[in-house]
């Protein structure tokens, strides 16, 4: 038997996996509840999890969202993966935490010194963080499908689809999406995908 492992993205939560039930109705769903946040922390977590169900069944099949999709490349879990299905995910953490510096009008050199800092716009901007995606950039060589929205607003198409070329994953475009699929129209879409893709 199969397990599909659903990864979720920020403010999202496990009970999301059960959208996936009707689409993989021969597998396992099984969302993973994550209970820390760094990708050093999370990534780990999503590694035990995935490496304890690998022994346990013929195929994990992986769905990550958003940030989930980073964290999981984080886990190193490549060798457990026989397919991965990543939405909306963030490809390039340094770029978005270098953007996120620029709306706060927050310099490395402060943030460096301060080492967390606050947002007007509710994200916490840590130099631990940073430092440790600059340190470790992401390696992934599973099998993947991405959906991306054309109106994400965290990550552009140019870093998207270099993401998708460098790593030979396929790529479809929702003109009408954003970073978040949660609209019926989106949701509609992003099931469609997944039957295609699958």
């Amino acid at each position: 038997m199969d397990i599909v492992v659903y990864v979720h993205g920020k403010g999202g939560s496990a009970e999301e996996a059960q959208n996936y039930r009707k689409i993989f109705p021969a597998a396992k769903v099984l969302g993973l509840d994550y209970q820390t946040f760094t990708p050093w922390e999370t990534g780990n977590e999503i590694r035990k999890t995935v490496r304890d169900l690998y022994k346990k069944y013929d195929n994990v099949l992986l769905i990550a969202n958003s940030i989930g999709a980073f964290f999981s490349m984080c886990g190193g879990i490549d060798e457990y993966i026989k397919k991965a299905y990543f939405i909306s995910p963030i490809v390039d953490m340094e770029k978005l935490i270098m953007n996120m510096m620029k709306w706060a009008q927050v310099t490395e050199e402060e943030l460096q010194a301060k080492g967390i800092i606050h947002t007007a716009f509710g994200e916490d901007l840590s130099w631990e963080y940073l430092s440790y995606v600059r340190a470790h950039p992401l390696k992934w060589s599973a099998p993947t499908q991405i959906l991306y929205g054309a109106g994400d607003n965290l990550t552009d198409y140019v870093t998207m689809k270099a993401f998708a070329e460098t790593h030979g994953a396929g790529l479809t475009v929702m003109d009408d999406g954003e970073h978040w699929f949660h609209t019926e129209k989106q949701m509609k879409f992003l099931d469609a995908w997944l039957v295609r893709v699958k």
